[in-house]
């Protein structure tokens, strides 16, 4: 278990019960004693109000007003919101497009700074557009949810992808690619990939992308990819 896994489990078991030991948590998260007492130190300074009763029959308690008040969201979950807003922009279906903003801001200023940094290197990788009207969308399926998490590390790390794609025919073909761009053209996103076999770009839909994973060691360099017009870098949106 990770540690924002293992925080969080400790969050919800303090708000389960009235009060546990650090021995009882230590038990459930499968993690020593010392360990559980950084992780509530670490719980304190991000927000949560946690009391510490000494002695025989002591334990923790979370307060239960208690509200964490820093942002524990990884580059992955952030990056989402931020192309859910986007799209929706897009669409022109955001009716309150000045709170998103700000509640985006907000979370983006909670972030570590490595955080931010990796967010913003991924942001640069994604485009929107509008999409064609002639474009048929009635065999549009749902998004395999592992595409995001295999997405950011591929793109931050600058690995190949590797994974099965379905064309418009129903064929299934293994694909080994270099991820350069995401395009959302809602309500369709296309990953925009260097096809070393083809040598040549491609676009993938990603509701017919599945099982991906990135290569471990294979890196690649950025490419230059050339959109039609109408299609801007997201980080070019107006806020």
């Amino acid at each position: 278990m990770n540690v924002r896994l293992r925080q969080d489990a400790i969050v919800r078991n303090l708000r389960r019960k009235s009060s546990s030991t650090v021995e009882e948590l230590a038990e459930e998260v499968g993690a020593s004693r010392r360990t559980v007492l950084r992780d509530i130190g670490a719980l304190r300074d991000e927000g949560f109000v946690i009391h510490s009763e000494p002695g025989r029959g002591g334990g923790l308690q979370l307060d239960p007003q208690s509200l964490q008040t820093s942002a524990r969201l990884s580059v992955a979950e952030v990056f989402a919101l931020l192309i859910s807003v986007a799209s929706m922009r897009a669409t022109g279906s955001l009716p309150f497009s000045g709170l998103a903003d700000a509640g985006l801001a907000k979370i983006e200023k909670a972030l570590p700074s490595d955080k931010v940094r990796d967010l913003r290197r991924f942001l640069d990788c994604l485009y929107i557009g509008q999409l064609s009207p002639q474009v048929d969308i009635s065999d549009m399926g749902a998004m395999d949810p592992a595409l995001l998490r295999s997405f950011e590390t591929a793109f931050l790390q600058r690995l190949h992808l590797r994974f099965q794609y379905c064309d418009a025919q129903g064929a299934v073909t293994s694909r080994h690619v270099e991820p350069q761009a995401m395009l959302i053209l809602p309500p369709l996103w296309y990953l925009v990939a260097w096809d070393p076999v083809r040598e040549d770009f491609r676009h993938f839909r990603m509701d017919r992308i599945s099982e991906p994973e990135y290569v471990e060691g294979a890196t690649f360099r950025r490419r230059l990819v050339q959109f039609e017009d109408g299609v801007r870098p997201i980080r070019h949106l107006p806020s």
